[in-house]
């Protein structure tokens, strides 16, 4: 078989695969064991409707997914860029750039739908979340774990805290 004989095997294998597996992505299920309090993710609140805070507790239970920024998988910052463009609001992609936006939020005053950082790997900002209230904020956190909320008072956030930004 010449060289165009394997392109041709390549792209139909290709294509096959594209569909066969696109299937299984449109149905909008969610992998177990993963939790799904609120829901599949494939219902997302309309952003017409509800807040940044609303949206992002509709994907809780979807799995992280390093440089992951849809709802098949998320890292922190493709999962607070994805969540506020579901608003209408342009976020960068990673945590550095994300920490550039807005203005700065005092502790004592988060609000819902504001952005909190902290210092988890390295200098400076590396994981970011959403608060969505009564001390709780909601990430991606890590490779062995789902979108989830957590306190931002609880021993390991509390250290490792650095700033909250408010994106309008």
């Amino acid at each position: 078989m010449g060289v165009s004989g394997n392109l041709y095997v390549k792209t139909m294998v290709l294509a096959v695969l594209t569909v066969l597996t696109g299937a299984c992505a449109s149905t909008g299920g969610v992998p177990r064991p993963f939790p799904t309090p609120s829901g599949p993710a494939s219902a997302v609140p309309d952003p017409r409707a509800t807040s940044v805070a609303d949206i992002a507790l509709a994907f809780r239970g979807v799995p992280y997914r390093n440089g992951g920024s849809d709802p098949s998988g998320f890292d922190c910052s493709g999962f607070t860029q994805y969540v506020f463009a579901q608003h209408g609001i342009a976020l960068p992609r990673s945590v550095e750039e994300q920490f550039e936006e807005g203005k700065k939020v005092k502790p004592r005053d988060l609000e819902s739908g504001d952005l909190v950082f902290f210092k988890t790997v390295s200098r400076g900002p590396s994981h970011v979340g959403i608060i969505v209230g009564d001390d709780q904020f909601v990430h991606a956190p890590s490779s062995k774990g789902v979108v989830r909320v957590e306190r931002l008072s609880a021993e390991y956030w509390s250290k490792r805290f650095i700033a909250g930004r408010r994106v309008d």
